[in-house]
């Protein structure tokens, strides 16, 4: 069952509407790099463009720290994406800031994290969106290596997958999120962008994204 939606959900999800970093077509379907078909595609750097949105995302992950308690030392983000919302995050919360690779370098130190991640610490992992889990959870085995505590993940947008669930519950570490799929249809919707049809085929890839994708010929 999905959570009700916060005033806050909704805001951000008409952020993300509003500058195109989400684009719904159900009719003519994305394609995604696994090659699945997706009525779909979330693109959180444009983000980067809007200083209002920005601001908003910003506010919204220290809502998130404050509200759940969060014990939080350290603001690490994901290689690309993540790393400049962790960093407005860390100047708003006054913390340190440093972010993870998704290999070592094969030069220099051959750092994988980069910035200040002091062994001992609690961080929480900053990240623009999450699809399957998969890329948010890879940077988790490497802070453990350093010594870092990840108390939590952060990310602006879900997709809300089950596969996502998976990852996180198997990681051992919780998700929070600005908005996700469910809320932003329902936003969208409000809008009247969307046709009774496109909403119902929208909730048939949220409960089902493989059937979808190959009902149309997607992988």
């Amino acid at each position: 069952m999905n959570p009700k939606p916060t005033d806050l959900s909704r805001k951000i999800a008409r952020d993300l509407l509003r500058i195109g970093a989400v684009n719904l077509s159900p009719t003519s379907p994305f394609t995604w790099a696994s090659g699945r078909l997706s009525p779909v595609y979330c693109d959180n750097r444009l983000t980067l463009g809007y200083p209002d949105v920005r601001r908003d995302i910003s506010a919204g992950f220290a809502t998130l720290l404050k509200e759940n308690s969060i014990p939080c030392d350290v603001i690490i983000g994901t290689a690309t994406a993540g790393i400049p919302h962790a960093s407005w995050l860390a100047d708003r919360m006054e913390l340190p800031m440093a972010y993870v690779r998704s290999k070592a370098k094969e030069h220099g130190r051959g750092n994988q994290i980069e910035g200040l991640a002091p062994e001992g610490a609690h961080a929480v992992v900053v990240e623009d969106l999450v699809s399957t889990g998969m890329s948010s959870t890879a940077v988790l085995a490497p802070l453990a290596d350093a010594g870092v505590k990840v108390e939590a993940v952060m990310a602006i947008f879900t997709y809300g997958l089950v596969a996502a669930e998976a990852a996180f519950e198997k990681a051992g570490v919780p998700l929070f999120t600005l908005s996700d799929f469910p809320t932003l249809i329902q936003e969208a919707a409000l809008s009247d962008s969307l046709s009774e049809d496109d909403i119902i085929s929208l909730q048939a890839w949220y409960r089902n994204p493989a059937r979808w994708s190959s009902d149309r010929g997607g992988r």
